[in-house]
């Protein structure tokens, strides 16, 4: 049976997934490269030498086709997804995120407790922006929604950019619900990291958070104005009127 001729609607079994194994889904992935969708890729993930993505390898494949993808091997193992996680290629872990993260909106509640374990374990294999902005959010941020975030202080803490990354993006659910002080606190510790993507995800939610209550992050910006980066600051103003963003970036 091939991945075209795949009715979505069957029931899976133990037989459907052994034989949709890692390595299977590895080569129908892979089948849907195209070499000069990977160059660009590979420039746009920055995986050059003494880069943030250095040294990860890609196969060109688009998004959209890895989240159909993603439906079709809807129903695959947790030991599969690990090695999966595993791969050296970008978009099979993109993947794997991808599915983990659509795992886990339909889980029961002891399900989510074990998806959200078993990814933190995994992190070091989510190790781009895109991989984080994929799943931190459903994952992390639906995980804690209703309980003790301390984690994400540990995670802001880390040496790894990605982990400082999940902690701030995994805020977004948080703010959806009008809860702001995780981003916020987030943010004021984040405020003299070194990576510009870190900046870029902290104005970020500080803008969503605006979105909801302008008056906060006003009194956000005015308190910490003279130490923001101004990528961060850029980000974080960009839904206000001209005026008010002509003000924020002349301090």
């Amino acid at each position: 049976m091939t991945r075209d001729n795949i009715d979505e609607r069957m029931p899976f079994t133990e037989e459907w997934n052994a034989m949709h194994d890692a390595k299977s889904i590895i080569e129908s992935i892979k089948s849907q490269g195209d070499p000069i969708t990977a160059q660009h890729s590979a420039r746009f993930f920055k995986s050059g030498p003494g880069e943030y993505g250095e040294g990860d390898k890609f196969i060109g494949v688009r998004v959209p086709v890895i989240r159909h993808a993603a439906k079709i091997y809807r129903a695959a193992t947790l030991d599969t997804i690990a090695q999966l996680l595993a791969s050296d290629w970008h978009e099979i872990r993109l993947f794997a995120v991808i599915l983990l993260s659509e795992q886990f909106k339909k889980a029961n509640a002891a399900g989510k407790e074990t998806i959200y374990h078993f990814y933190l374990s995994q992190s070091h294999y989510v190790n781009n922006w895109d991989l984080v902005d994929s799943s931190a959010h459903h994952i992390v941020g639906g995980y804690l929604a209703d309980k003790d975030r301390s984690i994400l202080y540990e995670l802001a803490d880390s040496t790894s950019l990605w982990e400082r990354r999940i902690a701030m993006m995994a805020t977004f659910p948080f703010i959806r619900l009008n809860q702001f002080d995780d981003t916020s606190a987030l943010a004021e510790i984040l405020l003299f990291d070194k990576e510009d993507l870190i900046h870029k995800m902290c104005g970020w939610m500080l803008r969503e958070v605006g979105k909801r209550d302008v008056d906060l992050l006003r009194r956000f910006l005015n308190k910490h104005i003279a130490d923001m980066p101004r990528t961060m600051l850029r980000y974080a103003i960009e839904k206000l009127d001209s005026m008010e963003r002509k003000h924020f970036l002349s301090l």
